[in-house]
């Protein structure tokens, strides 16, 4: 079946069905789910598309606004708009605590990072009040985007007490590896995970369009004698994780 006739809207337009542009958005992540429009494709235009579906062009535009939105379609300026190559999604356990690297190797996909900032610094209040710093303490903060097989899934910014991590540079891949060989490896977290829309800075790193839908997750983690010894605050792409936690009676 063509694209053409495949958007044509006599096959799944219906009036007790929600309103039309939720019917054309729905029509067209049919398509790609089932490979009538493939990766990297590029979509009829706008005013090609009016035509095939006899809809506005205010519907049009604004079904495929809500998939450039969740991450499907993009749009390149002066070429149209494109289907975008899906991303195996990666399901992460909420009952173990691992590290990035550990996650990714688990899988056999081979991590590597590109550091945004690494150094000792002068805690931000809210680093004072979680890690339950002294005044005049510093930190070792380590700020980073995770990626997987080369592909972008998560920008990482940890701060640990300066006696917890004192060298900062000696994380090249996994901290926890490090805090592993330090003896100082937490055993237990606490995460808060909420969803957010990632802003413009956020959203080129990780090679998604401004406004897509991301997860923020702050984690708070502790030694074995119940100090504090991390702080992380992470964002990654909605488009890629699922999060899963087994609950018992």
């Amino acid at each position: 079946m063509s694209i053409s006739d495949f958007l044509r809207s006599d096959l799944w337009l219906s009036p007790d069905k929600g309103p039309r542009y939720v019917q054309l958005r729905h029509r067209l992540q049919e398509g790609i789910d089932s490979g009538v429009l493939p990766p990297n494709s590029s979509l009829p235009s706008e005013r090609e598309l009016v035509e095939i579906t006899d809809l506005s062009r205010v519907t049009v535009r604004k079904a495929i606004q809500e998939l450039v939105q969740e991450g499907l379609i993009e749009q390149r300026q002066g070429s149209g708009s494109f289907i975008r190559d899906r991303i195996p999604r990666v399901e992460q356990s909420l009952t173990h605590l691992t590290s990035f690297t550990e996650d990714m190797a688990s899988r056999g996909m081979r991590t590597t990072s590109k550091w945004l900032e690494r150094g000792v610094f002068a805690p931000t209040p809210e680093e004072i009040e979680a890690l339950s710093l002294a005044e005049g303490e510093q930190i070792s903060r380590i700020y980073r985007l995770r990626e997987a097989d080369g592909r972008p899934l998560a920008l990482e910014r940890a701060a640990l007490p300066l006696d917890i991590l004192p060298n900062p540079i000696e994380v090249t891949t996994s901290l926890y590896e490090v805090l592993d060989d330090l003896g100082r490896r937490p055993v237990r977290a606490v995460q808060k995970i909420s969803a957010v829309n990632l802003a413009a800075p956020e959203a080129e790193l990780l090679d998604v369009p401004e406004g897509a839908a991301g997860l923020n997750i702050e984690r708070i983690s502790f030694l074995k004698n119940g100090r504090v010894a991390e702080l992380t605050r992470s964002l990654y792409r909605g488009d890629t994780y699922d999060f899963v936690a087994e609950l018992r009676l």
